[in-house]
């Protein structure tokens, strides 16, 4: 398999983007950690810090692990299946307590409405 590419994770039930991003983001919730949902063109994107925004097609949950080769700034990608959100979620709540240890929030941005 190509980096580029998802992998084959079995379906027990059709959902759509929104809704699997949804029940993620209540996952995130119960552990105590606040995200945003957002959607359109068939995708839908959980915004948790950062550097860390989850994505889904409704069939998998992905996100950035910031490993990977110096050269490759993208760097790898977890993934997880969309109808096990609450695994991902503790995926993403680790990789949430990475980001927040080595990158803290720095602040309102300078080109924040005053």
């Amino acid at each position: 398999m190509e980096m580029h590419e998802l992998p084959a994770i079995r379906r027990n039930r059709a959902t759509t983007p929104l809704n699997a991003a949804r029940r993620l983001h209540d996952e995130l919730a119960e552990l105590g950690i606040a995200s945003d949902v957002h959607d359109g063109y068939g995708l839908a994107l959980v915004s948790v810090w950062f550097g860390l925004v989850v994505w889904t097609d409704g069939h998998v949950f992905r996100w950035g692990t910031g490993e990977g080769p110096e050269r490759d700034r993208r760097g790898w990608h977890a993934f997880g299946p969309a109808d096990d959100p609450v695994t991902t979620a503790c995926r993403v709540a680790d990789r949430y307590a990475e980001l927040r240890r080595t990158h803290p929030h720095p602040g309102p941005s300078p080109w924040a409405p005053q």
